[in-house]
């Protein structure tokens, strides 16, 4: 994709001026100095979908919005911040290399998180060795918030919250069996082990239950058997490819579901310009939009003007939050880690999705929830007193 060379350009523009700033005066030059903040993001590889959607667009944006501002406030001192950035490939070896390298030997001075699940399970413990504090956008994994690492915040709702939201929804709309297709991955395996402990409580019986592997490129054989099961509903918890694959592959062999769920990219603006007018009524997870709050208009706005593009409905506002967050500790304690680590456990922050504090390193804000696509607009539908529009109840028939 054509993203990545052009976020070298703009954080090498953002690097130099930043370097820039430095004051002519020897007593000034070590509080004008620019603060360095490290992480690696998915620029190529199979995560690279979700990476340069969720992720990367917004540290841009938010590096340069500082930077115009005048920089963070650190006791009173405007600095100017710089983004130093690496392609981690979408391999967690690299990952885990890097940051160990940011944190270690070149001693950035602060860190945000890579993209997903899996990468953030690797690289969280090393952040929390280092004593970096970790405010993480895209980690959805309990057996992350369960090691208890200090230094670690998730943001996202977690796996029992997401899935314990959709089986509410799908009980309070009497639906009696569901299929499941989910990513033999950590972030499969515990939303689905979620899900399924979620349904069994709501006795709803699940007819078809079939992991895939990352990278598959046909799943038609197995939507084909669930079709001839015909339930009510058909839940995918699917990354961006897995999710425009058994859209497209369902819309084909006319599979159209009471509810058709599917997971990670559903909520991204390319998954509407992939599957046109047969988005309507596809659920996934989501929990946003720029109705939510005056920030949250502000800030979808500041989006598709840098990035060229609309932020996606689900963690791109979880990573703005993130930086926010990020911001108001600074301003608050300065760049002392453990410091800003124990005011991020302690304090309520006001973000574009609202008032978020944590509990165990864990959004304690945030309730699970459902999206849905509605025109043009992949509205929150539950919980309903989270709802920015009232479900559509069945989906519409594929076109």
């Amino acid at each position: 994709m054509s993203q990545p060379f052009n976020f070298k350009r703009r954080l090498m523009m953002a690097a130099m001026a930043a370097a820039a700033v430095a004051a002519p005066l020897g007593n000034l030059a070590h509080a004008e100095d620019p603060i360095r903040i490290g992480y690696t993001m998915s620029r190529t590889g199979p995560y690279a979908g979700g990476a340069q959607v969720s992720q990367e667009p917004n540290y841009v944006l938010w590096a340069e919005q500082v930077n115009a501002a005048g920089g963070l406030s650190v006791k009173g001192q405007k600095r100017k911040v710089e983004l130093i950035a690496y392609d981690d490939r979408s391999e967690i070896e690299t990952a885990v290399r890097t940051y160990q390298k940011l944190m270690g030997s070149d001693k950035v001075d602060l860190i945000l998180p890579p993209w997903g699940s899996a990468m953030n399970f690797a690289v969280a413990p090393l952040a929390n060795r280092f004593g970096y504090p970790f405010v993480a956008p895209t980690a959805l994994s309990r057996k992350l918030i369960d090691m208890k690492l200090p230094y670690f915040f998730s943001l996202l709702q977690q796996p029992d919250k997401m899935m314990t939201s959709l089986a509410d929804m799908l009980a309070a709309n009497q639906v009696k069996t569901v299929a499941i297709v989910y990513m033999d991955d950590l972030f499969g395996l515990e939303n689905v082990a979620a899900l399924r402990e979620a349904l069994k409580a709501k006795n709803i019986e699940i007819v078809e239950d079939k992991s895939y592997p990352l990278g598959v490129k046909d799943l038609s054989p197995v939507l084909k058997s669930i079709k001839d099961k015909n339930p009510d509903a058909f839940i995918g918890i699917t990354y961006p490819p897995d999710t425009l694959l058994v859209s497209s592959q369902s819309r084909e062999i006319e599979f159209n579901p009471k509810f058709f769920y599917v997971s990670v990219g559903t909520a991204f603006p390319l998954y509407k310009q992939r599957i046109g007018d047969n988005t309507e009524g596809v659920m996934g997870m989501g929990s946003w939009n720029a109705k939510v709050s005056p920030g949250a208009k502000a800030y979808f706005d500041a989006h598709v003007a840098s990035a060229g593009k609309e932020p996606d409905r689900w963690a791109s506002g979880h990573a703005w939050a993130g930086l926010e967050i990020i911001e108001q500790t600074v301003d608050a304690v300065g760049l002392d880690r453990k410091a800003m680590r124990d005011y991020i456990a302690k304090n309520e922050f006001d973000t574009i999705l609202g008032k978020i504090r944590f509990e165990g390193g864990e959004n304690a804000s945030i309730p699970g929830t459902v999206g849905q696509w509605q025109g043009s607009e992949f509205e929150v539908v539950w919980p309903q007193d989270r709802a920015t529009a009232k479900p559509i109840i069945p989906k519409p028939n594929w076109k």
